[in-house]
């Protein structure tokens, strides 16, 4: 399901050690109903997928969601690629089967930024202030 002002991009996502890697459809943040203010602060993916690559939870922390409620999710620190550049970002363990969604954290770490008119993730010049 796709909403308002949002589109999917393709992403990788590997193990830590850079082994393992999983090509992924990622929602990019507009109005994603499960999270507060329409985005993610970190990228989630589906528990399942995250364990198929061996990548294990390392720590917890609670999250708002749109409804108001109050969840705790697991997270690890692992590798994510895009085009050629490959990083360690922080991933929430989401429910199996559910949609990847592309977090805020993982796009400034790649220097990115949503570009909903043209659905497209573009490149963005970091903050020396």
């Amino acid at each position: 399901m796709t909403y308002v002002g949002t589109f999917s991009a393709p992403i990788e996502i590997g193990d830590p050690e850079g082994v393992r890697w999983q090509r992924v459809e990622a929602l990019v943040d507009g109005a994603c109903p499960e999270l507060v203010e329409g985005g993610a602060s970190y990228t989630w993916l589906p528990a399942d997928l995250l364990a198929r690559l061996g990548v294990a939870p390392q720590f917890q922390r609670e999250f708002l969601t749109a409804g108001g409620r109050i969840i705790e999710r697991d997270l690890a620190v692992t590798l994510a690629r895009w085009d050629g550049q490959t990083l360690p970002t922080l991933v929430v363990f989401g429910d199996e089967g559910s949609m990847p969604l592309l977090g805020a954290y993982t796009l400034e770490g790649f220097g990115l930024a949503a570009d909903p008119l043209n659905r497209r993730l573009v490149p963005v010049r970091g903050l020396a202030m």
